[in-house]
């Protein structure tokens, strides 16, 4: 297995480990690519939309000839020909309630590289329903976020968002645009939190939130009060199942 050299029982625990993306855009592209370098035994790709050329600035794992295709099947032909010792899945759907704890059960980790507030909530509450650990990140125009969630141990998305925005004042993607370097450097850092956790290494964004401003080049980590207390999908009387 191909992997992280010099470093044998970092490879070996990779090698064995699992790791489910979901999104594979811009966030997504920098996170399979350097989970597959690493040697990730075997990384899941959940999306529905096909490539467009709108995608490429960003979205790296695809290439002009994959316009039209599904983002899915482009992913893993990318990761294939980076490793062809990972195991690919390929999940051509969108994640749904009816659909996310089927898929998140069988990965030892969670990513969320999705570009919605609604799904961006979902994986929260399933990956904590499901005690499964995930980073959630997100980027727009020259900036991001990143913090990572152990379920049951440290405060979740939820904790710090609570709800879904109004849509009428929720930033998008789609309106602002986002820089595809921007999203290069918050991915790799989301497959930095999957490989940390997986190896047992370093410290994790957990209980934190960092965040990155491009145009200044500063990150800046900010401390999270501890798990809310009236936190529908881990506080004390959670009211958000499956």
């Amino acid at each position: 297995m191909r992997g992280i050299q010099g470093i044998s029982p970092w490879r070996k625990k990779l090698s064995n480990a699992s790791v489910l993306i979901i999104g594979a855009g811009g966030l997504g592209s920098p996170a399979a690519a350097y989970l597959a370098a690493a040697g990730v035994g075997r990384i899941g790709i959940a999306d529905a939309d096909t490539v467009s050329y709108s995608n490429l600035q960003r979205q790296i794992m695809h290439r002009t000839q994959d316009v039209d295709v599904a983002k899915t099947a482009s992913a893993e032909r990318f990761i294939t020909a980076l490793n062809p010792n990972v195991k690919v899945e390929a999940f051509n759907k969108f994640v749904t309630e009816d659909n996310i704890t089927d898929l998140v059960k069988k990965y030892d980790y969670v990513l969320d590289c999705t570009d919605n507030f609604p799904s961006k909530f979902l994986i929260n509450d399933a990956c904590v329903f499901m005690n499964k650990p995930f980073t959630h990140a997100g980027v727009i125009r020259f900036g991001g976020q990143i913090m990572t969630v152990i379920p049951n141990e440290t405060p979740c998305y939820r904790c710090v968002f609570e709800d879904e925005p109004p849509k009428e004042i929720a930033p998008s993607s789609v309106t602002e645009g986002i820089l595809g370097a921007t999203a290069g450097v918050i991915g790799s850092l989301q497959a930095m939190e999957a490989i940390k956790y997986l190896t047992g290494a370093g410290e994790l964004l957990c209980g934190k939130m960092l965040i990155f401003d491009g145009l200044k080049m500063k990150f800046h980590i900010m401390t999270l009060n501890n798990k809310r207390s009236g936190c529908t999908a881990c506080g004390a009387e959670r009211k958000i199942k499956f």
